[in-house]
């Protein structure tokens, strides 16, 4: 069973930074896509960048030139550097992994509406998530 954790959300002013991160345990594959996830207060969950095993990247509209994704394989650790944060980008953050087929450009398009409250997205294992608050 992998555990993910993130850390790193807080109560900050918009135009300011934050780094998320989610510390994984094991996963056995050494092909994966990784992603961030953000559900506004009363909005479904939404993916805002994913990065896979070889370290392609890619990211919503949303957090284009502002989000950046990384990893530290070594540290089994996934960042999310928020910079410029709107109110908007106010909710929960989630961290994800799964198979590397699920790294594609679409994910970003459509709402994964969960079942039974799990979320899908191509994802196989989520963390509680770390809550972002944004103030105007």
């Amino acid at each position: 069973q992998v555990q993910l954790v993130e850390s790193g959300g807080g109560s900050v002013q918009a135009g300011e930074s934050l780094r998320l991160s989610c510390a994984a345990s094991s996963y056995t594959s050494s092909s994966y896509c990784m992603g961030w996830f953000h559900q506004a207060p009363g909005k479904e969950r939404e993916a805002v960048a994913i990065i896979d095993s070889d370290g392609s990247t890619d990211y919503a509209d949303s957090g284009k030139g502002r989000f950046t994704i990384s990893q530290d394989k070594a540290k089994r650790t996934l960042y999310l550097q928020m910079n410029n944060l709107k109110p908007d980008d106010t909710g929960m953050y989630y961290c994800a992994i799964g198979g590397q087929e699920a790294c594609v450009s679409t994910i970003f398009d459509y709402i994964d509406y969960p079942i039974d409250g799990i979320y899908g997205y191509g994802m196989d294992y989520w963390g509680r998530g770390t809550l972002v608050n944004i103030s105007s």
